[in-house]
């Protein structure tokens, strides 16, 4: 029996499978500007590319303002896209993101805030793939959903 070491080039697509209920919060509130950005995502295998979807029944908290959280779940596909193309480089994306839980703050959400939050999804989703994402460059784990990471 011969084994070879799964590389991005042969991993095959991300997702192989859906990755239900990943959970991104990225809040950053030190000074101006803040950041707020709170999602729950699924990724789920589809066409190639990376393709953003609102779940039907989708809830919203906060500044719902059509406008806005349309820029905003733009903003978390490409983090989403950039993520993947700098963690799994060489490796096809054929995914849906889809959205079912998104937190907006009137003042402290921003593009930037939510596309921070798309990259943290897609370290979580790799993570939960088993895929090349066991911790950042650094060699640290990601915290669990709702703790901070220890210094």
């Amino acid at each position: 029996m011969v084994l070879t070491a799964m590389t991005s080039e042969t991993a095959g697509p991300f997702p192989p499978y859906p990755i239900r209920g990943v959970q991104a919060r990225y809040v950053r509130q030190t000074g101006c500007p803040c950041d707020v950005a709170i999602v729950r995502v699924d990724f789920e295998p589809r066409e190639e590319g990376v393709h953003l979807e609102v779940a039907p029944g989708a809830t919203v908290h906060g500044d719902s303002d059509p406008r806005y959280l349309a820029l905003f779940h733009a903003a978390l596909a490409e983090g989403v896209r950039e993520e993947l193309a700098e963690r799994a480089p060489g490796r096809a994306v054929a995914l849906a993101v889809v959205v079912h839980f998104t937190v907006v703050h009137e003042v402290d959400s921003r593009e930037h805030s939510f596309r921070v939050a798309g990259r943290l999804a897609a370290r979580e989703a790799l993570a939960r793939e088993g895929g090349p994402s066991e911790g950042d460059a650094e060699g640290r784990r990601p915290a669990e959903p709702g703790r901070r990471p220890k210094a």
